[in-house]
């Protein structure tokens, strides 16, 4: 049977208190209408719908090139948002899912088990029900001596009894596909709020004689919703504790995960060890036998095999087998470090490509340069890269020897093999073998001392 999903994504979420539309805050690093359209893609559906409105092009600029649109220009209600579907869905045989673009915890495997029992069942519609365990405020799942669903009674409704029910809906449902939009036109805006509701289509679903059905999960946190910032920060302690778990399952040791930080795309190898206050953020790929130590920070890089990383921040970098970073590096967007490199103390590193055992140990800045293999940085050497309007290149050889406190101007070529010594401005290029010397001769004053206040400061007294 064919499969397709709606997912709503049309509120504004006033109670964020923000400019941002409510879909588009952050759970684990991706935004929460993505989240849902990750897993509901991973069911294999052949069609997704989104229904876009409060910040429609927002929304629409984040998922656009993997799911079709429908606008809902104005919020007349959930069963107006499904309505704007029809030209896109209404016409197609199957079963759809209907999620919320605010409730990202929902896993992979409650949707597959939704839609298989929901089709096995035979049911008009299915809605998926948890139980509570402070049931205030949920719409309450009343079924009949058989199971099946009579109604959903919000709380303002309930009786006295109906409100000691403890199974909740969370607002995702399996219809059949053209009998949802068939029940969609019967519905009414005879309510209090004036707008149309799609669980009205039960009870119509219902009165026509056919099944309403409902699927309980286990877990109640997967059908948090996310209205306001307290409920956004309890999802993502939900979704890191969860994404720990699974890196622990797959071999990686998390020294506190509780202070470890873990965007939902990131990829780590077995036998590496993260230290706490650890953040491990976007499309991060960290190799195995790796060791991350507290206050490290890595962006969208790859990490290999066997690097060592100290109390640093990494940036859109890559880092080779067995290199060292740190400890308080910074690896900027561009920098490129080759096996067994190496960078230490304080050293910032932009745009840059490091050779093979390469080491650069402290205090240094190296930008918009290719460097060679098994150079030797000095502390202190700047690669000055910048005229105040634009960027310039710098190149070093192999086994080349760059002197502490070294000023290299780009643009300028460093050939194999080649020296500055230390505390030079190199402006011009050198030669193989080649050492370049760039700064004035020392001058020594006999007998200066006398000459200063410090001599008077420091005048020896007699004692007694």
């Amino acid at each position: 049977m064919a499969r397709y999903s709606i997912i709503m994504a049309a509120g504004k979420g006033t109670r964020m208190k923000s400019d941002l539309p409510k879909v588009l805050h952050e759970v684990a690093g991706k935004t929460m209408v993505e989240l849902v359209l990750d897993t509901v893609l991973a069911t294999g559906v052949q069609k997704v719908v989104t229904v876009v409105g409060h910040g429609a092009k927002q929304v629409q600029a984040q998922i656009a090139d993997r799911s079709e649109i429908a606008v809902q220009a104005e919020q007349l209600g959930t069963g107006h948002a499904i309505q704007m579907t029809a030209p896109q869905l209404a016409e197609l045989d199957g079963s759809t899912l209907i999620a919320s673009g605010d409730a990202p915890l929902f896993t992979l495997a409650t949707y597959q088990n939704l839609f298989d029992f929901h089709e096995q069942s035979g049911n008009a519609v299915t809605v998926l029900t948890a139980k509570a365990p402070n049931p205030f405020g949920y719409g309450r799942i009343i079924r009949d001596e058989l199971g099946n669903v009579i109604r959903i009674v919000e709380q303002k409704d309930a009786s006295a009894d109906e409100a000691l029910v403890d199974e909740i809906n969370t607002g995702v449902y399996v219809f059949n596909n053209q009998l949802l939009f068939a029940a969609l036109e019967k519905v009414t805006n005879d309510n209090a709020q004036g707008e149309y509701y799609l669980p009205d289509t039960l009870e119509i679903l219902r009165e026509q004689g056919k099944t309403v059905g409902a699927f309980q999960i286990d877990d109640f946190s997967e059908s948090m919703g996310v209205n306001d910032r307290v409920a956004l920060a309890t999802a993502n302690q939900v979704m890191r504790e969860r994404i720990n778990i699974e890196h622990m399952k797959n071999g990686v040791t998390l020294i506190d995960p509780a202070t470890t930080y873990i965007d939902v795309d990131v990829k780590i190898g077995a036998d590496t060890v993260v230290e706490g206050n650890v953040v491990l953020k976007g499309q991060t790929v960290i190799g195995s036998h790796v060791l991350l130590t507290a206050g490290t920070r890595i962006e969208d890089s790859t990490i290999a095999d066997g690097v060592e990383i100290q109390s640093s921040t990494i940036q859109s970098a890559k880092v080779a087998a067995d290199a060292t970073v740190g400890p308080y590096a910074h690896l900027r967007p561009g920098a490129d470090l080759g096996e067994r490199a190496h960078v230490g103390n304080f050293v910032e590193v932009k745009n840059a490509q490091l050779g093979a055992d390469t080491k650069s140990g402290h205090l240094t800045y190296i930008g918009d340069a290719t460097i060679g293999e098994d150079v030797n940085i000095g502390a202190g050497t700047i690669f000055v890269n910048y005229d105040g309007m634009h960027k310039f290149h710098t190149n070093v050889g192999d086994h080349a020897f760059i002197g502490s406190n070294t000023k290299i101007v780009a643009p300028v070529n460093l050939a194999d093999e080649t020296i500055t010594a230390a505390g030079s401005t190199i402006t011009d290029d050198l030669p193989k073998h080649a050492m370049g010397i760039a700064r004035s001769r020392q001058t020594t004053k006999e007998d200066f001392w006398k000459k200063t206040a410090l001599a008077e400061k420091f005048k020896p007294t007699n004692s007694k």
